[in-house]
Parts: C-alpha cells; structure tokens; sequence
C-alpha cells in the first residue's frame, strides 16, 4: 500500500514542510534510539498485521513515531479505525 502511495502520490495530505518536520523527526529519533530504519519499518509493518487481524483500520492515515523522553523511548501510535472485525467462531468475544 505504501509503494503505490509513493508511486502516485496522495491526492490529499501533510505538506512537505510538515513532511520534511517529520521525516527530520524521525531521524533524530531513530539516531537516538539506535534502531536502523529497516528495523523501524518492520516494526510498523509488523504492528500493522497484528492489529489488522482484529480491526479494519486506515493505514493511509495511520501514524507510527517514535518520542524520546531522558531515558527511553516510545512509541506513539494514532491509527484510524473504521470497525471493528467480529468473528463468528466460538471463541469470540
């Protein structure tokens, strides 16, 4: 979803200053933190499985950062939920 996002451009979204603002951010972060940003791509990618298994959500809207404090860093997730997925197996709930 990403790729195609990158490929054709979104119709309507941040600017590029705010773009730039948070891609700085980012690095900053990541510099901190010492995460490589493959690592942090695949800990989106991974977060994004596991919560789709359980909610149709907006991965266009959907934003992951990582906020550094003194001694730790976490993570800030906001993701749009359009519903919740219901199952019909005994188990659910």
């Amino acid at each position: 979803m990403d790729f195609l996002q990158r490929l054709f451009g979104r119709l309507e979204g941040p600017s590029s200053r705010d773009t730039a603002k948070n891609r700085l951010r980012l690095v900053l972060v990541q510099d901190r933190a010492t995460l490589s940003p493959g690592l942090m791509e695949q800990l989106k990618t991974d977060l994004i499985e596991v919560i789709t298994r359980y909610l149709d959500i907006d991965e266009s809207n959907m934003r992951v950062e990582f906020d550094n404090s003194d001694a730790s860093v976490a993570i800030v997730a906001s993701i749009p939920v359009r519903e919740v997925k219901r199952s019909s197996g005994a188990g659910a709930r």
